[in-house]
């Protein structure tokens, strides 16, 4: 059994930084593509970013420059590193995670319903 615990999130000013954190437990063996979404209130989720267990990425245009996703397998943890962060950015932010052998084309967006194992959410807020 996967689980994914997110930490990190805050209420920051316009221009500002956070750091998210999403340490993955279980059964951890094999190749995982892991990614963050989000979803702000009466919108669907969205993916931000996804990263291959090969560490190749890729992030949505709304935060390519501003936003940098990375793993540390050592440490079995996925970041999110946001800066410059914009109203827009208001949201509450989920880990997810599945193996690749389901994700076949990690890094590549795909619609959240795709991932097995989530996080509870870290909420962002930005004013």
């Amino acid at each position: 059994h996967v689980q994914l615990v997110e930490s990190g999130g805050g209420s920051v000013e316009a221009g500002g930084s956070l750091r998210l954190s999403c340490v993955f437990t279980g059964y951890t063996y094999g190749r995982y593509c892991m990614g963050w979404f989000r979803q702000a209130p009466g919108k669907a989720r969205e993916s931000v970013a996804i990263i291959s267990a090969g560490d190749k990425s890729d992030h949505a245009d709304s935060v390519k420059g501003r936003f940098t996703i990375s793993r540390d397998s050592a440490k079995n943890t996925l970041y999110l590193q946001m800066n410059n962060l914009q109203p827009d950015d208001t949201a509450m932010y989920y880990c997810a995670a599945d193996h690749e052998g389901t994700i076949t084309r990690c890094p590549a967006p795909l619609s959240s319903r795709a991932y097995e194992y989530w996080g509870q959410g870290t909420q962002v807020t930005v004013s």
